[in-house]
């Protein structure tokens, strides 16, 4: 789930919010007096800790501190328009590992992700989920595919990651004129499938769907709502440097999370179905090498070229700058805005945070113990 594409058109949307600017009194990434001992929060049951857990990183994760995994990924096998199958990405020995986490800690759901984008050796790009959806055999034969496999696996769910219908920005097939309608038709198969004992997710984009000259783009966040049990929205990436990608709220950033919950209401998705995405690296660029960084990455900047730590008390997020310039460099969270987002989410009665992606923490799991104490923090 490479969630790194390029915002290009600049809108304005004036929306209130009764929160206060929050600076912390300690910086969490620089600040040697942090104490290093970490207290979880009981689980509350219904709140979401989610992590995508990608078929190329190493490791298992920690489940004490995840309420969801989401596996990425698994893909689709279209040939001549035709649906054929699914399959995994990567080693399954890693899927297998992942998923054998359940045994020891029931409570723990573990999702089957979905891409776009094609990556086995056997496979090319034949239409994906355009050219599946677009036909009642073909949503009806991926639905008994994912029933089958979560069945077979034992695990909780599917999350349709189609980034995203009537768009097309890394090769993938789009058809604006259908695509969105052929999304929730989709969704709505999966349900009847599926039935009421599964989970059905998907990485959601920061509004509702847009009419453009030759259809329509993105979700149509009502019609889906119905069919699904929650939503990962993806409020990162929303701008690039000199500007944040995660802001809570700044009305200099194309987009933010304030914005991103206004879109959604008014578009009639509720917020209890609703998980924010923190990420787990900062945005430099969509186009100049590198694009982007990891949190561990960050943490290890040569502090005589880096301040990192900076914060921004607008946005509610640090960033890090250049020391010979003071040019900003890139966006990113830390403990300390994760905490005040779970503070405003549980006060906008959202379900919870996932992150994109686990191992882009560093060796201490600092920001998922952030996130775990930010979505179970008593109210």
């Amino acid at each position: 789930m490479k969630r790194f594409y390029f915002l290009t058109v600049l809108l304005l949307l004036v929306v209130s919010c009764e929160r206060e600017k929050v600076k912390p009194d300690q910086n969490p990434d620089t600040d040697p007096d942090v104490p290093e001992v970490f207290v979880p929060e009981k689980r509350i049951e219904g709140r979401v800790a989610l992590s995508y857990v990608t078929y190329y990183s190493q490791g298992i994760p920690d489940p004490t501190l995840l309420t969801h995994i989401c596996y990425a990924f698994a893909e689709l096998y279209v040939v001549g328009g035709q649906y054929r199958k699914f399959a995994l990405q990567g080693d399954p020995s890693r899927f297998a590992a992942v998923a054998d986490l359940k045994k020891n800690h029931p409570h723990l759901k573990i999702l089957l992700a979905f891409t776009h984008t094609v990556d086995n050796k056997d496979n090319a790009q034949g239409g994906g989920f355009s050219a599946m959806s677009s036909t009642e055999e073909g949503r009806q034969a991926f639905a008994r595919d994912c029933l089958e496999f979560l069945q077979q696996w034992g695990i909780d769910g599917v999350d349709i990651g189609w980034e995203f219908p009537g768009l097309s920005w890394s090769g993938h097939a789009s058809n604006p004129a259908a695509d969105t309608q052929n999304h929730v038709l989709l969704l709505k198969e999966l349900r009847r499938t599926l039935g009421s004992d599964y989970l059905i997710t998907f990485p959601g984009y920061i509004s509702d769907a847009k009419t453009i000259a030759e259809g329509t783009r993105y979700i149509d966040l009502k019609a889906v709502e119905p069919y699904v049990d929650f939503v990962n929205v993806m409020t990162y990436d929303m701008d690039q440097a000199p500007h944040h990608h995660s802001a809570l709220e700044d009305s200099r950033a194309y987009w933010d999370c304030v914005k991103m919950l206004a879109s959604y209401k008014a578009a009639g998705f509720p917020p209890e179905k609703m998980v924010l995405g923190i990420p787990f690296y900062g945005r430099i660029s969509f186009s100049q090498s590198p694009t982007a960084i990891t949190y561990r990455q960050i943490k290890n900047l040569d502090p005589a070229v880096y301040t990192i730590g900076n914060w921004d008390p607008t946005a509610s997020v640090p960033y890090v700058t250049r020391k010979a310039t003071g040019a900003f460099y890139c966006g990113y969270d830390n403990p300390a805005s994760i905490a005040i987002k779970g503070a405003w989410l549980l006060a906008h009665g959202m379900k919870g945070m996932m992150c994109w992606m686990y191992h882009g923490d560093d060796d201490n799991g600092t920001l998922r113990k952030a996130m775990w104490n930010a979505v179970m923090k008593p109210l």
